[in-house]
């Protein structure tokens, strides 16, 4: 059984841009709560539930229960608006959950043994696909995460979806293929010339060994000068 955040919200009457404005000029950031055929229900919540929420990873697959009034609501966040200045959060939309109904949801990926992998022990590098995995699913019984153990991975090996654990009775969005969600990528290797740096190099080398010749011819020049005007006064005499 998935577990849920309680959070206390505040119920508000109007809708509509002033209403909100209005909203934020009491200290508090509107929001909405939509879904499951009901009619919308306008709430206010803290600003620094808000923060603390959207700054945690994994927001989009938590599962709330929003208590109004004495009556709760289990719900997703969807959205967050921000300010465009101040990047304040001035907007929450939240997904209400209907029992059984099966919603699209992004479950945040956890990569654990990094530090026995065999690739990573011999300098290799994660690189991550996929920090999370879109799922239809039950919020219900869906974990808060998914875990991608790396223990095993040598260079050039990946984690694929059914490597991951905490996927039993799930179904990802993407079913045509076992996608990738990490891989471990060779070492880059520093130092070392580049294909093009050795083209350069070697068109340069000829030019640079020409440059001698160049030279002795110049300073050749000035003595065939001086010699011919030797010739010249011999013939006169």
């Amino acid at each position: 059984m998935a577990s849920f955040i309680e959070v206390e919200a505040e119920a508000r009457e109007r809708a509509g841009k002033g209403a909100a404005r209005a909203t934020r000029r009491q200290g508090k950031v509107p929001g909405v709560i939509y879904g499951a055929k009901q009619a919308p229900g306008l709430i206010a919540l803290d600003p620094r539930w808000v923060l603390r929420e959207v700054g945690r990873s994994g927001w989009r697959s938590r599962l709330y229960e929003i208590k109004v009034n004495g009556a709760t609501t289990r719900a997703l966040i969807r959205d967050v608006q921000y300010h465009p200045v101040t990047d304040k959060p001035e907007h929450v939309d939240f997904l209400r959950l209907a029992p059984g109904e099966k919603v699209r949801m992004a479950v945040v990926v956890q990569f654990q043994n990094e530090g026995v992998s065999p690739g990573l022990k011999r300098g290799g590098v994660l690189n991550v696909v996929r920090h999370s995995v879109e799922v239809l699913a039950d919020p219900e019984h869906v974990p808060a995460h998914f875990v991608a153990d790396l223990s095993t991975l040598d260079i050039n090996d990946n984690v694929r979806w059914h490597d991951l654990k905490g996927t039993e009775g799930i179904r990802p969005v993407i079913t045509v293929r076992d996608f990738v969600i990490a891989t471990v990528a060779p070492p880059t290797k520093s130092g070392e010339p580049t294909a093009e740096a050795t083209a350069a190099a070697g068109a340069v080398a000829p030019a640079a060994a020409a440059a001698p010749a160049d030279a002795a011819t110049a300073a050749a020049t000035p003595a065939k000068a001086a010699a011919a005007p030797a010739k010249a006064s011999s013939a006169k005499k």
